[in-house]
């Protein structure tokens, strides 16, 4: 079964909520909501694809010294297995929008079960209530 290594952002605001963006339509999983990130490209280190997917999904910039492992969803899809690190991100300049037509909602991790996921991202709402 193949691995497939994707990485995702926490994006936090001062009120302690996170950043959510719903798959747009045409995509797998459309309508679900997701924690902003990608696929890494071939040689990329996960840092710097989530800060080139934090520029190019949402339009904001933010730097290495800023993303913060916090944990790790491990989930067998039918046909891959994808491993998602994930990572807090406190500090960042501009103003988040979809720049892919996706719909973005700052949501409380407490409330977070109340929106559609895909089943990888589940795992990560636990630690995040932990953390904020």
């Amino acid at each position: 079964m193949k691995l497939l290594l994707v990485v995702a952002c926490a994006l936090v605001d001062a009120d302690r909520r996170v950043l959510l963006a719903q798959r747009p339509p045409g995509k797998q999983l459309a309508g679900l909501w997701e924690f902003p990130g990608g696929k890494l490209e071939p040689g990329e280190r996960p840092e710097a694809c989530l800060i080139r997917e934090l520029d190019e999904e949402l339009g904001i910039t933010t730097w290495e010294s800023c993303l913060a492992p916090l944990t790790f969803a491990s989930h067998a899809y039918p046909d891959f297995h994808l491993l998602m690190p994930l990572y807090v991100c406190r500090r960042y300049e501009g103003i988040p929008h979809g720049r892919e037509g996706q719909a973005l909602k700052w949501v409380r991790p407490r409330d977070m079960r109340d929106y559609p996921m895909p089943p990888a991202d589940l795992p990560l709402i636990a630690p995040l209530i932990d953390l904020l």
